[in-house]
């Protein structure tokens, strides 16, 4: 007998929930950063620390691990492609405010239209053409890109590199989601997140220990940050997939959408990362451009 649906209003409180603890694993990230742990380190012990949290989940619901293998050959090149992005926006976290670091990777729905588009997919509605404009426009906000004296280049050398690292996580994500849907849209999702969960944790510890590239946290701050951020984001992933079942009617964007609003509030309080009122203004225009992306009507 099929689970009753969860209310709306209930969904909605669950979603939001979820969101806060993918922002807070970012948090994390930063603390984790500023007390000694390095990127490739952080990506390792989260991916394998998800891994592990959705094997159980699958071992739990007797959930057969047997595939193709096809498809596990297109789930270890989508497992590349997350790899990359989860590297690039650590990069961008460690570099730049958490918040603006999450704002820059939050046009992937974007770039996901337009790949789909030039692969031959449907014309991206005009909604979503007015609203890309939009959405840049509020990131060029929210970044500050004229700084406080109206030096772009100026500010571009204190922000950039981090921009750079949270435009190539959105590339990847982008592709990441278009190749998911293309090639492996009929695979259980827990399944499907277990396989290429596993990819990024093989390739990520496979590559640190080739470069001699892991850092471990310098202080017992930075222990609790990295067990904090595979807690964090192992409990939210794993949180959808029990959630994302009965939530019927209630679109899961929200979480997406919240997320770096509750960085804003998250770092903040953390950090003390702190932007300028139109800073924040900037924020939820490009929070607003990609709810109106995802509408249906």
């Amino acid at each position: 007998m099929a689970e009753q649906p969860i209310p709306r209003w209930a969904g909605i409180a669950l979603l939001a929930a979820i969101a806060v603890a993918f922002g807070a694993n970012h948090v994390a990230a930063r603390v984790a950063f500023d007390h000694g742990t390095n990127v490739t380190t952080a990506v390792a012990f989260r991916s394998t620390g998800t891994a592990l949290f959705v094997l159980g989940l699958l071992l739990a619901n007797g959930v057969s691990l047997a595939l193709p293998a096809a498809t596990r050959g297109r789930a270890a090149l989508i497992g590349l492609m997350l790899a990359v992005q989860s590297y690039c926006l650590y990069s961008a976290v460690a570099l730049i405010p958490v918040a603006l670091a999450l704002l820059a990777f939050q046009t992937f729905p974007m770039v996901l239209a337009l790949v789909s588009w030039a692969a031959g997919g449907e014309r991206p509605s005009r909604r979503v053409l007015l609203a890309m404009p939009v959405a840049l426009f509020g990131l060029a906000l929210a970044l500050d890109v004229y700084g406080k004296s109206g030096d772009i280049a100026g500010r571009w050398s204190e922000i950039g590199a981090g921009v750079l690292w949270a435009t190539g996580a959105s590339l990847a994500f982008a592709s990441v989601l278009f190749f998911t849907t293309k090639w492996l849209p009929a695979v259980d999702g827990r399944l499907r997140s277990l396989m290429i969960m596993s990819v990024v944790a093989v390739v990520t510890i496979a590559g640190g220990a080739v470069a001699d590239d892991f850092r471990l946290p310098a202080d017992r701050t930075g222990w609790v940050a990295l067990a904090l951020l595979v807690a964090l984001y192992g409990t939210a992933i794993t949180s959808l997939f029990v959630v994302l079942p009965r939530l019927g009617a209630v679109n899961n964007s929200v979480v997406l959408n919240f997320e770096p609003i509750a960085v804003l509030a998250i770092a903040w309080v953390v950090l003390d990362q702190r932007i300028a009122p139109l800073q924040v203004l900037g924020a939820f225009i490009v929070v607003g451009a990609i709810i109106a992306t995802g509408r249906k009507h």
